[in-house]
């Protein structure tokens, strides 16, 4: 049963979504920067000619921005169907800029109706403890963080949120269809993304594992202490107190979950990412709904291989394998995206 596993581990129960949000910030992640002061963004279209068999067009976009007065740009790839009318779009928060690539089956998403925001997160800032260029340049003189300063996680995030900014403007965008993903840590990212930007209608992480959809307490694979001694430019510096001390955490990971619970959440796991951790993953989902059926009707689960657990908001399935970002994984989140679809249509009849 969940919820004896759920009381050995000693999970602290959920608050309101503007207390977790806060401590998920000043805690773990650092705060989010503030909105940009100004955002426009320049279109290049037809950037490859017949893509997808013309069934589609890719345009590149660069977002400038300017923020603490300085100037600042990215560049971000669309790719949208060439039917008309509002399409359902993801935001992958990816690790190339390459479109395709193999963890975004660009034409199978197109095939299924969605367009397509992606970007590579080393362009709006670099996966290591400089934090004197890119975005992070220009948001921290020298490079000189506060403790609950925003982490590069943090950062990418804040780079996800201005795609939708930019997709409020295309009509060729639903943005009540949205969904923000991305694998590994770029999955952190879009949990994050999704909980802070209520404009996101699904988060959608891909074996996230640790600081991402699993939970802390009781975690195997991947803990606390490994994550932030390799990676402690992730996070906010005030994250480094709880080295050595997870059960002094006053919050565990179903709270980054349950921030985004109100809309839909999904959670994928590889059985073979021990890394991660799937069954941490799939106990933080039970956590996150606090007993909401509607949420996550499952108590338990006789499977431990392969299986999706699609009924509620929070969505979540396991499959077989390891970790990467598999079409499989893409196929399935999509079955859960329709499932949800055709419930929001038929609450409204």
């Amino acid at each position: 049963m969940f919820l004896d596993e759920l009381k050995k581990r000693n999970v602290p129960r959920l608050k309101s979504r503007a207390e977790m949000l806060e401590l998920l910030q000043r805690e773990e992640y650092g705060c989010l920067p503030k909105a940009p002061e100004s955002f426009v963004w320049e279109a290049e279209p037809g950037v490859a000619d017949n893509f997808c068999a013309g069934k589609a067009t890719l345009e590149k976009l660069t977002f400038r921005v300017v923020v603490n007065g300085k100037d600042f740009a990215f560049p971000v790839y669309l790719a949208v169907p060439t039917a008309e009318g509002a399409h359902p779009f993801f935001v992958h928060i990816n690790f190339r800029s390459d479109v395709p690539d193999r963890y975004m089956p660009t034409e199978e998403l197109i095939d299924n109706g969605f367009a397509v925001l992606s970007f590579g997160y080393e362009d709006v800032t670099r996966d290591d403890g400089d934090f004197t260029s890119g975005l992070a340049g220009v948001l921290y003189e020298n490079g000189k963080r506060a403790p609950h300063d925003a982490g590069k996680i943090a950062l990418w995030a804040w780079a996800a949120m201005r795609c939708m900014d930019y997709a409020e403007h295309d009509e060729r965008l639903d943005c009540a269809k949205s969904v923000v993903c991305g694998h590994s840590r770029l999955g952190k990212t879009a949990l994050l993304t999704a909980a802070l930007d209520t404009r996101f209608a699904f988060g959608y992480s891909n074996d996230s594992g640790c600081a991402g959809a699993a939970l802390f307490r009781g975690k195997k694979g991947e803990q606390l202490d490994d994550i932030y001694r390799q990676f402690p430019f992730w996070f906010s510096e005030s994250f480094g107190q709880y080295v050595g001390k997870t059960d002094a955490l006053p919050f565990d990971q179903h709270y980054l979950l349950a921030s985004i619970a109100s809309r839909y959440v999904y959670v994928a796991s590889a059985t073979g990412d021990d890394w991660a951790d799937p069954a941490s993953e799939l106990l933080s989902c039970y956590a996150a709904a606090a007993g909401d059926k509607e949420a996550f009707p499952y108590e338990e689960t006789s499977e431990d291989y392969d299986f999706n657990l699609h009924a509620g908001r929070i969505g979540y399935h396991r499959r077989p394998g390891l970790h990467y970002f598999s079409r499989e994984d893409w196929n399935r989140f999509i079955a859960f995206f329709e499932g949800s679809s055709k419930a929001r249509k038929a609450e409204r009849l």
